[in-house]
């Protein structure tokens, strides 16, 4: 087991997710500065289909602050939670008089950052 200072930070990100970042910000922004029990509880139970990727994500990030720095999952507090804009898929639908209106489908990159909880308190 790795030793880790107070100041350590572990992240864990999920690219070119499928999902508006604007949606998935609205979740993050519930959960940031949260525990991991608070945030599992919370994400469980919120009616938005952004919940699901965001849950992988931070699952992914107590894993990796788990089994690579040694950390205990209960001390763990989210420290940084944002998502990113991806690159936007383009399609077109055709409209009247052989028209075509451009279709956005957007990406997003979420990335969380979990801490134990006495870094945060300096």
């Amino acid at each position: 087991m790795a030793v880790s200072t107070p100041n350590t930070q572990v992240k864990a990100v999920a690219r070119y997710i499928r999902m508006s970042p604007h949606k998935v910000r609205r979740v993050l922004d519930q959960i940031r500065g949260c525990s991991y029990r608070e945030a599992l509880i919370m994400l469980e139970f919120m009616p938005y289909r952004a919940c699901d990727p965001v849950l992988k994500v931070l699952r992914s990030a107590v894993a990796n602050a788990e089994h690579n720095n040694g950390l205990e999952p209960s001390d763990l507090v989210i420290s940084e939670a944002y998502a990113d804009a991806g690159p936007t898929l383009r399609r077109f639908r055709p409209r009247a008089q052989g028209r075509a209106f451009q279709i956005r489908k957007p990406t997003c990159h979420i990335t969380i950052a979990v801490s134990p909880d006495a870094g945060l308190d300096a």
